[in-house]
């Protein structure tokens, strides 16, 4: 059986892939700290669980409209109101089985093949893969360590040609963990208005800040460009729902029909009793929210020192998400039983084989010498995931240079 050629561009997830790999080693019995998992360790709010139970009982099991129940949609809408201060009607909002469907059908709504779609880098590593799918490009704008990740507009604005169409934001962004501040947002937003940009701005991390940052956002930046911008979020991370699968999109009527029209021909609805759900995280209380939270500072703050504490290994403190993305470049080059360390991916295998511990390499997320950690895990854990690093890369050391 014969292939079709789009296929030879698509590439599988690799935190999937490593999540799972992870999984089936703990399945074996194997003691595997995992750091890969795009996910959040908590428990679903209990408020939200209940929601769902009513739903069950009261027999909201059948099929909804494509985009979404009506309640559902005015509660995002009266959530993006509060939050970037912009009212949208329901027909300008979409309901979807995830943020991830919600980025691929405004991508499959909007650009086409021979289209160039930029995509600051590091970024997550699904944004070029989804652009492929519609035969669009992604056009990878470089950011630096030095500079947070955080892109620069004068970068930006050598990258905008006739081919390129539109952009996508994402901050706080995975895998690095920036956050841009509303004048950091303004002055790209100036860029993008003179490029003629479509805008997609992945927003699923916009409640995990922390040091109480304000964050910036690009709709705030001018009306003109909040009238070409698709924002996309969802309950996933914020409310420890990944499971649920319920993302949602907001934008211009009829970007979001046409993302309505791709959706009725590949998923139909997201479920109804996650949708349920959802009501209940975004209107009921907050405070599950604000412990998450608080609770992902105190982890952020224990690896980033503990990472920083390793001899070759040095990582930003992540301003939001959760995520550090660390610089491992010192230990590439070295050797082990299994060859020749030349990239983080070699570097991540190696971890995996001999010190157990899974993270993602850097090169799907568009660099060869970061790997990426979350910490949606316990103290605990990350404590001795840490220890289990510092000893495998020492013991690199030592094979290098013992005697």
């Amino acid at each position: 059986m014969k292939l079709a050629h789009r296929m030879d561009r698509i590439r599988p997830s690799a935190t999937l892939a490593i999540t799972a790999k992870a999984k089936a080693m703990k399945a074996r019995g194997i003691d595997v700290v995992g750091f890969g998992a795009g996910e959040p360790d908590f428990d679903t709010p209990d408020h939200i669980k209940e929601a769902a139970v009513r739903a069950i009982n009261e027999g909201f099991t059948k099929y909804t409209p494509v985009s979404g129940i009506e309640e559902l949609k005015e509660a995002i809408a009266e959530r993006a109101e509060a939050e970037l201060g912009i009212r949208y009607e329901t027909s300008q909002v979409i309901v979807s089985c995830g943020a991830k469907q919600a980025i691929y059908n405004a991508v499959m709504a909007l650009f086409e093949e021979g289209d160039q779609v930029l995509v600051p880098s590091p970024c997550w590593v699904s944004y070029p893969e989804i652009l492929a799918m519609a035969g669009a490009e992604a056009v990878l704008v470089p950011t630096e360590e030095e500079d947070g990740f955080k892109l620069k507009p004068e970068v930006l604005a050598e990258f905008i040609t006739p081919r390129v169409k539109g952009i996508i934001l994402n901050s706080p962004c995975n895998p690095t963990g920036s956050v841009y501040t509303q004048k950091e947002m303004d002055s790209i937003a100036e860029i993008i208005l003179k490029g003629g940009l479509t805008v997609i701005s992945d927003d699923v991390y916009d409640r995990l800040v922390y040091d109480g940052l304000e964050p910036g956002h690009i709709v705030r930046s001018s009306p003109e460009l909040a009238e070409r911008t698709i924002v996309i979020n969802g309950v996933s991370k914020t409310y420890a729902m990944t499971g649920w699968r319920i993302g949602y999109a907001l934008g211009p009527k009829e970007i979001i029909t046409a993302m309505d029209t791709v959706q009725g021909q590949s998923t139909s609805n997201p479920a109804s009793i996650a949708q349920k759900a959802a009501v209940a995280a975004l209107r009921g209380p907050q405070e599950c929210v604000e412990r998450m939270v608080k609770e992902f500072q105190k982890r952020r703050d224990h690896i980033t020192q503990g990472l920083n504490g390793i001899d070759g290994v040095s990582c930003v403190k992540p301003q939001g998400a959760f995520y550090v993305f660390a610089n491992i470049g010192q230990h590439l080059g070295k050797e082990w039983a299994g060859g020749r360390l030349e990239t983080s991916s070699d570097l991540a295998a190696y971890l995996l084989e001999e010190a157990k511990v899974a993270v993602v390499a850097g090169e799907p997320f568009g660099s060869t010498k970061h790997i990426r950690l979350s910490f949606a895990l316990s103290e605990k854990e990350i404590t001795k995931g840490i220890e289990r690093i510092r000893e495998a890369l020492r013991s690199l050391e030592e094979k290098r240079f013992g005697s």
